[in-house]
């Protein structure tokens, strides 16, 4: 990353325990950065001084521990690197969108795993990887001037229900490994119905 670049970090879905927060400050002492904290009922801070700016990271208070919340802009390669890493140990959720040179580079993440990656040069957009399968244009096309979109949508907000149902149960069971199943079919199912609603 050129030490020009912004990163910005949007849709942050990061969930943490008291001690992976403690060890969270550990890490960034070492790395040497200045920083300071503090804490009320609801929320967690965590300031961290680069350079002349600094960065507050919220530790938003949920049920059973803390969850990163809000976007952050961050100009500092390693602070960015630290970042990227986090996202991925902690197998969480993202959307970070790079700036360099007149040009935007969007990464889609999910469970830690990039999942799309777009290219953004003034208004022309170029999707460089795409998890799954993606419909073609001409395909796309076929199926706006077609029955067989309609009905396709049709089944697909079907099975958004019943996968809705689904995670509903496994969230009320506390079954962890269906509930992330879940979320994953439900962000493939939510994306096949952008694309065919577009």
């Amino acid at each position: 990353m050129n030490k020009n670049d912004e990163v910005e970090y949007c849709n942050l879905e990061l969930r943490f325990d008291r001690q992976d927060i403690q060890n969270l400050i550990k890490d960034l002492i070492k790395e040497g950065y200045s920083l300071y904290w503090s804490e009320n009922e609801t929320v967690f801070l965590i300031s961290v001084r680069t350079g002349r700016k600094l960065v507050k990271l919220r530790f938003q208070q949920i049920k059973d521990g803390y969850k990163l919340v809000g976007d952050y802009m961050i100009r500092d390669a390693r602070l960015s690197e630290w970042m990227e890493k986090l996202i991925g140990d902690m197998r969480g959720h993202a959307v970070v969108k790079r700036f360099r040179d007149r040009q935007i580079i969007i990464e889609n993440i999910m469970f830690g795993e990039v999942i799309r990656l777009v290219e953004i040069s003034g208004y022309q957009q170029r999707v460089l990887y795409q998890k799954g399968p993606l419909l073609t244009d001409q395909e796309l096309t076929k199926l706006f001037y077609s029955v067989e979109g309609e009905e396709r949508i049709r089944q697909r907000r079907v099975e958004v229900d019943e996968e809705l149902d689904r995670l509903n149960e496994a969230m009320q069971s506390g079954d962890t490994a269906l509930i992330e199943a879940c979320r994953v079919k439900l962000a493939g199912l939510s994306h096949e119905l952008n694309m065919l609603e577009w």
